[in-house]
C-alpha cells in the first residue's frame, strides 16, 4: 500500500541535507571572515570586474549594482554583470574573489564555453520541470497511478522525467561554476589584483561557494533516487 505523504526512504535525504547545511554555513562564515580583510591594492569588486572584462577584450558587458548580499550573478541574456551591495564597492578580498568569479561567467559566455551554452539552453525546460514535476506526481497518485491506473502511472513517470531534467541542470552547473572560479583565481594572479598571500583566502571563499553547488546537486540526486524508489513500481 502506498501512502502519499509517507516518510519512506527519507533517510536518503539526510546526508546531502547535512552537507547543504554545512555548505551554507561555510560559505557564510568564510565570506564574512574575509569581507573584513581589504586587498592591499585598494581595488573594489566593480574595479576588478571592469578591468578583467577589458583585459579579456569584452566591452559590451555592463557592470551594475544589485541589492542584497551574495546576490551576484551574470545575465547572459542582457550581458549584464550584477554585483551585490557587499561586493560592488567593497575592497575586501572576499568581494574581489566573488567579482572575479562572476566575471569568469561573462568570459565563458564570450568564448562560447560549452557547458555554459548547454546550461543556458536547458533553462526553459528546467523551469518547467521544477514547477510541474511534483504536481504531476501527486496528480498521478490521486487518479490511481499507484493502484492500477495506467494513465495515472504515466503521469507519475512524466513528473519523474521532468524532475530528472532539473537534476541534470544541477550537475551541468558544477563544471560551469568550477571553471569560473579557476578563471577567476588565474586572472587575479595574472593581472596582480591580489598578492600571492591574498590569493589563498580568495580561493577559500570560492571553494566554499563551490561546495554549495555540490551540496545542491547531491540533494537533487537524493530526491530523484527517493522518487524512483517510491514510484518505480505500482501495485496491480
Amino acid at each position: 500500500m502506498f501512502y502519499p505523504y509517507s516518510f519512506s526512504y527519507f533517510y536518503i535525504l539526510i546526508p546531502p541535507m547535512i552537507l547543504a547545511l554545512y555548505a551554507q554555513s561555510k560559505v557564510g562564515s568564510t565570506f564574512n571572515k574575509y569581507s573584513r580583510v581589504s586587498n592591499s591594492r585598494g581595488f573594489t569588486g566593480a574595479d576588478v570586474a571592469r578591468q578583467l572584462l577589458n583585459a579579456s577584450g569584452i566591452y559590451d558587458v555592463t557592470v551594475e549594482r544589485v541589492r542584497g548580499n551574495l546576490t551576484d550573478h551574470y545575465d547572459p541574456r542582457t550581458k549584464t554583470l550584477r554585483l551585490s551591495d557587499s561586493v560592488y564597492g567593497s575592497t575586501s578580498i572576499a568581494a574581489i574573489g566573488v567579482a572575479a568569479h562572476e566575471t569568469g561567467h561573462a568570459i565563458q559566455h564570450d568564448t562560447g564555453y560549452a557547458f555554459l551554452k548547454l546550461r543556458s539552453a536547458m533553462v526553459p525546460i528546467t523551469n518547467i520541470g521544477s514547477n510541474l514535476a511534483m504536481p504531476l506526481i501527486f496528480l498521478g497518485v490521486l487518479i490511481g497511478g499507484m493502484a492500477g491506473s495506467s494513465f495515472g502511472y504515466t503521469i507519475i513517470q512524466l513528473g519523474i522525467v521532468l524532475f530528472s531534467v532539473a537534476v541534470a541542470f544541477s550537475l551541468i552547473t558544477l563544471p560551469v561554476e568550477f571553471d569560473a572560479s579557476k578563471r577567476a583565481i588565474e586572472a587575479l594572479g595574472m593581472y596582480n589584483f591580489l598578492s600571492e598571500e591574498e590569493l589563498k583566502p580568495a580561493k577559500k571563499v570560492l571553494s566554499a561557494a563551490a561546495l554549495t553547488y555540490v551540496a545542491s546537486a547531491a540533494v537533487a540526486i537524493a530526491n530523484l533516487l527517493r522518487l524512483v524508489l517510491l514510484f518505480g513500481r505500482r501495485d496491480d
